[in-house]
């Protein structure tokens, strides 16, 4: 259980802010389908951190416990300095006109490949050799904050500065690469 929710929470936290949150509210507003939206981004996001997990595992196996301590931690701060860094609307490209459903899964598919919810679950199943527990709890962090922005996202950031949510994540970052070091 502590695997899925130290996922979903770093997802999660993680994903505050993050493009693939802005493309969710995006396509929300042009489409109207906040469910269909949402279908789209679970079937995206357990592909690709399905492939990220399992990648994580493998790279886990080939690499000396030490280096892999010390990656995985380096991997983690780097993401917390990363998060701090907003990203620009501007980065996001206009949607195609193959539906809903069909739209959401290719851009979030495609939004994920190097991003930084998909490096960390890359390092969670690295670090806890649990492909589809690691997959579950960052598909349902990726869910939850895909929800906020499509159901909420306006309102919600009108309340919460977005630089007050950044530096949460980053802490939460930080506090698993430290956690990452202390594991003996």
């Amino acid at each position: 259980m502590d695997v899925i929710v130290n996922s979903f929470l770093l997802v999660f936290a993680g994903e505050m802010g993050d493009k693939t949150q802005l493309l969710a509210l995006l396509l929300a507003a042009r489409y109207k389908k906040p469910w269909t939206i949402l279908a789209g981004v679970l079937v995206a996001t357990l592909l690709n951190h399905a492939l990220s997990a399992g990648f994580g595992i493998w790279a886990s196996e080939w690499l000396d416990p030490g280096v892999l301590r010390w990656v995985l931690a380096g991997l983690f701060f780097a993401f917390a300095l990363w998060i701090l860094i907003p990203d620009k609307q501007e980065e996001m490209k206009e949607v195609g006109a193959f539906g809903a459903f069909l739209t959401t899964v290719f851009c979030f598919f495609m939004a994920e490949m190097g991003d930084k919810t998909q490096f960390a679950t890359l390092a969670l199943a690295a670090r806890y050799q649990q492909l589809w527990l690691v997959t579950l709890g960052t598909t349902f962090g990726m869910l939850a904050a895909n929800a906020l922005a499509v159901f909420t996202g306006d309102k919600l950031l009108q309340k919460i500065p977005m630089k007050w949510v950044r530096i949460v994540a980053s802490f939460l970052f930080v506090l698993f690469g430290i956690g990452v070091l202390l594991k003996t």
